[in-house]
Order: C-alpha cells, then structure tokens, then sequence
C-alpha cells in the first residue's frame, strides 16, 4: 500500500479533531456527572455530618437553653504532655490559660500544678 502525504494528512486532522471532542464531551461529564455526594432525592435534605460533639450525650443539645452555654472539652494532660517541671523560664503560673484560684487550667483537664508546663503554654500578658 502505497500512502501519499495528501491522504495521511487529512487522517491526521480527523484524528485531532475526534480528541478534542472527546475531550470536551468528557470534561462536563467529569465536572458535574459524578458527584457521589449528591442525594438521590432532589427534595431530601443534605446529610450532615457526624457530630464529634464534645458534651456528652445526656448534656442539652447547644442552643437549647441560652442561659446554659455549652463549654467545650478540655485537652487531656497526655495529649499535650504536660508535666509537672517548669520547661525553662516557661510555667503554669506564668500561662495565660492558668487558673491560679483552683490551680486549672482553660484547656487542660485536671489539677495543673502552677510549676508545670504543657505545649500549650502562652506567656501571660
């Protein structure tokens, strides 16, 4: 078979003009057709999402009673590595979370020495 550059160059342009309509008919099927996330009922609400609330289950949902604010879940020791030594010029007692009337802290659960220390520590203003 013998091919002249005048029958292989329109192939050519056929072949590059069947890509870019593949392409454009893929792009809006790609953007828009396969949203996995998309309810199968255009009236049900959207599914939300599972709540990793930190109040335990008997505690009122927030917002039910406004007097109640909803106080969130403090860190445990561990989870920040506290300890009861100072970490240089850094302690508890010079922390802007330490409560120095009940020896607390704003974020971390337990009694807080005012010697500790923990990576949460911010220097008090």
């Amino acid at each position: 078979m013998n091919l002249d550059k005048e029958q292989i160059l329109p192939r050519r342009i056929v072949l590059r003009g069947a890509l870019a309509v593949g392409c454009s008919l893929f792009v809006p099927i790609a953007l828009f057709g396969c949203d996995s996330k998309k309810s199968a009922s255009p009236t049900s609400p959207a599914p939300t999402a599972p709540a990793t609330s930190a109040a335990p289950a008997s505690a009122p949902a927030p917002g039910a009673n406004s007097a109640d604010p909803v106080t969130p879940k403090k860190l445990a020791q561990t989870s920040v590595q506290y300890q009861t030594q100072p970490k240089g010029e850094q302690k508890c007692a010079t922390c802007v979370n330490f409560i120095a009337e009940s020896n607390t802290c704003k974020l971390v659960d337990g009694q807080i020495s005012p010697d500790g220390w923990c990576t949460l520590w911010a220097k008090k203003v």
